[in-house]
């Protein structure tokens, strides 16, 4: 794999950096965080949110070390099931290349994802370069209006998650409300700092968070937050049981479902 403290992935150049794009018409939105701080419910559940609006959506899970395809619904909910790794092997990532491994769903014509399958890692398929992971979310950009990416959190040795978040004209920034979590950010954060990663973009984000660690608590581990997604019971038993493209229709769920769909608005006007 790349060696991104050797080939610094982190240079980005004034000629490359992207314009943030009409939030009333398209864009991608990256979704990172500390480990465990929900990113994948939470990229899930904005590409459920996007699709159920009738509108074209495509969820790219970015983790090769635990795929989360698996983690997302029942096999037999999808279509037709490729892998993201057949599109990243190619010298030349092509946008029918994408489109002929693109994941889709039986109860959904809006929603379309490309990750790793089950059983699979990073090194079940050749090591690949920027390039690829640019080339990537290039064709995605031409096939879907709005594109949702699931960042992995070390994205000192993800390229494609690092890529993503670089490239990306919105990313949300999650953290649980505890102090490793904070921790983790403080330290990956230079990466992305020193090469001029664009913090306009960035949205804080509390997750997680339960009703103890309300108000000031939040405050002082965060400072300014722009969404606060709360914990709920039955969000954690879709995860726990692969179900997260499943309604949320619980009381407990309502604040975060609420939390959803404003950063949808926010970042895609819709």
């Amino acid at each position: 794999m790349l060696n991104f403290k050797k080939k610094s992935i982190f240079t980005r150049k004034a000629s490359g950096e992207t314009a943030m794009q009409d939030h009333e018409t398209h864009g991608v939105l990256a979704v990172w965080g500390s480990p465990g701080s929900g990113k994948t419910t939470v990229a899930v559940k904005l590409a459920k949110h996007i699709a159920d609006q009738k509108k074209n959506v495509a969820l790219l899970l970015c983790d090769m070390t635990a795929p989360m395809l698996p983690c997302i619904c029942p096999p037999s909910e999808l279509e037709y099931e490729h892998s993201l790794g057949s599109v990243l092997a190619a010298a030349h990532v092509t946008e029918a290349l994408i489109k002929h491994n693109l994941v889709t769903l039986k109860k959904s014509s809006h929603l379309t994802i490309l990750g790793m399958k089950k059983g699979e890692n990073e090194f079940t398929y050749p090591p690949y370069e920027e390039v690829q992971a640019k080339e990537l979310l290039d064709g995605l950009r031409k096939i879907a209006p709005f594109i949702v990416v699931d960042c992995s959190s070390y994205i000192s040795r993800d390229i494609l998650s690092a890529v993503s978040i670089m490239e990306a004209d919105s990313v949300l920034r999650l953290t649980n409300a505890d102090l490793k979590s904070v921790s983790y950010l403080s330290s990956q954060l230079p990466l992305l700092r020193d090469s001029k990663w664009d913090a306009d973009k960035q949205y804080k984000i509390a997750s997680n968070v339960k009703s103890h660690q309300a108000g000031e608590q939040i405050g002082q581990a965060f400072g300014s937050v722009a969404f606060i997604l709360t914990h709920s019971q039955e969000l954690e038993e879709q995860y726990l049981s692969g179900n997260l493209l499943s309604d949320l229709s619980l009381k407990d769920s309502r604040p975060f479902r609420r939390e959803i769909q404003k950063i949808t608005k926010e970042v895609f006007g819709i």
